[in-house]
């Protein structure tokens, strides 16, 4: 795809489902890198960009802080050989994942239970 006709911002922005200051702050905070630019100097998204896009997003809607996320776009970035460093990124961030899974798990339980209770005692 050429730089002229990649996605602007906005249709960036629509694909992905963030905002295109969102898109703004991403390039900002140096977790997308590379963005083409139309002779006009305006943004063009490609395929690979709104994929990358993907990744942040997900991510960091399951909480990985935005350093940690810049450190690994870093490796990503520089290619091969950092590949055991991305992994263990990874592995940490699963960890603290599952930690935050199982205690929403216990909320719900408790939730559960709660809600049997007030249902056992409108059924008497």
């Amino acid at each position: 795809m050429s730089v002229e006709t990649g996605r602007t911002i906005a249709d960036a922005a629509r694909a992905s489902g963030v905002s295109a200051y969102t898109l703004r702050y991403y390039e900002r905070a140096g977790l997308i890198d590379g963005i083409g630019r139309a002779d006009s100097g305006h943004r063009r998204y490609s395929d690979e960009d709104l994929a990358w896009i993907e990744v942040l997003q997900r991510l960091r809607a399951t909480g990985m802080p935005i350093r940690t996320i810049r450190r690994y776009a870093e490796l990503v970035r520089a290619g091969d050989g950092n590949e055991l460093e991305r992994l263990g990124l990874l592995r940490e961030h699963q960890t603290a994942v599952r930690a935050r899974l199982a205690e929403v798990r216990r909320h719900l339980a408790f939730i559960d239970r709660k809600i049997s209770i007030y249902e056992e005692t409108l059924n008497e």
